[in-house]
């Protein structure tokens, strides 16, 4: 079979697509026919962790797509997802709606656990709350904005793209701050009366750290999940971590258990799949790129053009 194989060289992530045999299922793994797949930032951009330098590792991450043997319909984790056909651990395979595309399957899986991570487990996002999402247009952002606006929440935005704002206005965004800066302060207090922000989820990083902390209300919650600005260190303002009684919390599987991460996908299908499934959540897919236009899907990722999620289908 075809399959991607990703190798790590200084500030480059090199692609190949290599003749492989099919693999062969062990105890409690599916063997799926690939459908579709989706691009992720941080396996693909160099310098984001998840691809050491060494050698060439299966590329891709998540797919969805149908169990051989029994034809159904799932869609989850799948290392190695960038292939014609890949193993999925039973524990990780969610049910795929009728209502759902291949590809809107396929952009499902890690986007939404990481969002179920920090807006239910750790974030306890509550109805009628104020969520404000960091570099909101990329994929989790996106994914961020619509299951906060299923769960009735409010939803404060940033991006450097005024176009990409305006576009997720019909997916509920409540308002929309246009900077790529630690300036969202002003703004933020105006729209939530003085209160501050409940739940902030930071996909930028440490240049925007400080005033996220700036923004939060008492008890609120703030949300690492990335550094697209690659800046990992920050001050912290103790005295605002105190008197607020703030919990700041990191979203990362890197050290997670099977039982940890099979937790959060059970948590998907009971909170979000009805969501999914009633259409309240409709995944937003900018392009979808052929299986063999991968190294083209991945160009445009890295030109930072996308609005959500880029798609791969079979």
């Amino acid at each position: 079979m075809k399959a991607y194989f990703l190798q790590s060289a200084g500030d480059k992530m090199n692609l190949e697509l290599r003749d492989v045999p099919l693999p062969q299922p062990g105890p409690g793994q599916l063997l799926v026919k690939i459908r579709a797949s989706s691009l992720n930032r941080g396996e693909l951009i160099p310098g984001q962790g998840l691809i050491a330098p060494g050698a060439a590792k299966p590329a891709g991450q998540e797919a969805a797509g149908e169990v051989e043997g029994t034809g159904e319909r799932v869609m989850g984790r799948c290392p190695g997802g960038f292939a014609e056909y890949g193993l999925m651990s039973a524990s990780d395979a969610i049910p795929v709606p009728a209502n759902l595309s291949w590809e809107e399957a396929g952009a499902i899986p890690l986007a939404f656990m990481v969002v179920h991570d920090m807006l239910v487990e750790q974030g306890a996002l509550k109805s009628g709350e104020w969520v404000l999402v960091t570099g909101i247009s990329s994929g989790v952002g996106v994914a961020a904005l619509q299951a906060a606006k299923a769960m009735g929440a409010r939803v404060i935005g940033t991006s450097g793209s005024k176009e990409k704002l305006e576009k997720l206005k019909p997916l509920g965004l409540d308002l929309g701050i246009e900077t790529r800066k630690p300036d969202f302060h002003d703004a933020a207090m105006k729209a939530t009366g003085g209160k501050g922000v409940d739940l902030i989820v930071n996909n930028v990083g440490g240049s925007v750290f400080a005033e996220c902390v700036r923004v939060l209300a008492y008890q609120g919650r703030l949300a690492t999940v990335g550094y697209l600005d690659r800046v990992v260190k920050a001050e912290i303002d103790i005295d605002a971590l105190h008197a607020k009684r703030l919990r700041l919390f990191g979203v990362s599987n890197k050290y997670r258990t099977a039982e940890q991460r099979a937790a959060t996908v059970r948590g998907l299908i009971a909170d979000f799949l009805p969501y999914l499934a009633a259409g309240r959540i409709k995944p937003l897919i900018d392009r979808v790129y052929r299986f063999d236009e991968l190294a083209a899907a991945k160009a445009y990722m890295e030109s930072d053009a996308h609005l959500g999620k880029v798609a791969i289908g079979m």
